[in-house]
């Protein structure tokens, strides 16, 4: 193996050392709220829960989290993580029609009834996790993301193919929440036999490869008229690496399923796109947004597109047996590092400015189903190929 690959070897081991000693921890000890009920949104740099409104998309990343952190390594009690995750999603978050809303307060109550197309995406995907995890909740698991899954396909179902944001259609579309449906779509055909995970998985990637994809480019784009053309303006020419490694790694995975070399070539393009065009190697780290000319759109750099570099340098490294996504491998992790050097261990910052300074704000909880998920594809690949 490669000098890269030792390198990505000992950085894996340092990744996994520190979300079992002391981000996993800290998220269940002060970031689940152990009198209400669920997880808080955020904990401050000093190591204290900030209280708020706690949205949709978040209760189901750390279900997520806790729920691989048995893979992990941690020994701490992940299933008592996973099932206090649950009773509150279930409880404060699920609708009388099977879907999730958007908001709701600390104690519970309603904020915003909406059933956003991205947040029923997560919720499919954290109640496979779920399924996989505890064994005895998996028809119930199962149950709940069915009846999502089939409201969405009787409510929502666009025309040509994919999902619109609402009921009735509103304009933009969007790539993102199809990319974490993909996902979760992915992640039940791993563990059930119902045919229709995979059919829209099928579906998902071929839009993706279709609409999403440009293809003069190959950069994806984010914004869509309800048409499935570029939505109008600048909205329509955004590009995010993070994104697009993303979807890399999704279509790689995609690929290998289904056996289709094209989906897989396209991939890889996409990755090294991302690599070569989003990522400013001087801070070492992947850039928030382009345009479609490849100019910068927004030079910041948040957390999770770190992750997502990572997640696909080391899924094409297994893939190709390139060394070249072993550095790249390197190198993201190195850049994710930059982000979890915090006075409290276990934390993070999330916004890495063009000035190498950092937004000083509370941890978000949002970032460790993207930090956890990177650290675990991480250690399969180097597993497998040590």
């Amino acid at each position: 193996m490669t000098n890269a690959f030792a390198d990505a070897a000992r950085l894996r081991d340092r990744l996994k050392t520190w979300a079992v000693e002391a981000a996993y921890p800290i998220w269940w000890e002060v970031g689940a709220d152990h009198v209400k009920g669920g997880f808080f949104e955020k904990i401050d740099l000093d190591g204290q829960a900030v209280e708020g409104p706690r949205r949709g998309r978040v209760l189901p990343r750390q279900i997520y989290a806790y729920a691989i952190a048995g893979a992990l390594g941690w020994s701490g009690p992940w299933r008592s993580a996973v099932e206090h995750g649950l009773a509150f999603f279930l409880s404060a978050y699920r609708r009388s029609d099977g879907q999730f809303r958007t908001l709701v307060g600390p104690n519970g109550e309603s904020l915003d009834d909406t059933a956003d197309l991205y947040d029923q995406a997560f919720a499919i995907f954290a109640l496979a996790a779920v399924a996989a995890a505890l064994p005895d909740r998996a028809d119930e698991a199962r149950n709940l993301a069915v009846i999502v899954r089939d409201r969405l396909m009787s409510e929502r179902k666009h025309p040509v193919a994919g999902f619109h944001q609402s009921n009735p259609p509103t304009a933009p579309l969007q790539s993102n929440p199809h990319m974490h449906l993909f996902e979760a779509m992915l992640s039940w055909n791993a563990i059930d036999p119902d045919p229709t995970w995979r059919a829209l998985a099928d579906e998902i990637a071929e839009l993706a490869l279709a609409k999403f994809v440009h293809a003069e480019t190959g950069m994806v784009r984010e914004f869509f008229d309800l048409d499935w053309n570029p939505a109008p303006g600048v909205e329509g020419r955004i590009c995010e690496p993070g994104h697009q490694f993303e979807w890399g790694w999704l279509l790689l995975r995609w690929g290998k399923l289904s056996g289709r070399a094209d989906a897989t070539a396209a991939a890889l393009k996409m990755i090294d796109d991302a690599e070569r065009l989003g990522t400013d190697f001087a801070r070492g780290v992947a850039i928030n947004a382009l345009l479609d000319d490849y100019s910068v759109h927004d030079d910041g750099a948040r957390l999770w597109p770190q992750t997502e570099r990572i997640k696909a340098a080391v899924l094409a490294a297994e893939i190709t047996g390139e060394a070249k996504y072993w550095e790249m491998a390197v190198s993201a992790a190195v850049g994710l590092l930059t982000y979890l050097r915090t006075p409290v261990a276990g934390l993070w910052r999330d916004k890495y400015l063009a000035d190498e300074s950092f937004v000083e704000e509370p941890a978000p909880a949002s970032s460790f189903y993207h930090i956890a998920l990177a650290i675990l594809e991480m250690d399969r690949v180097v597993s497998g190929a040590s």
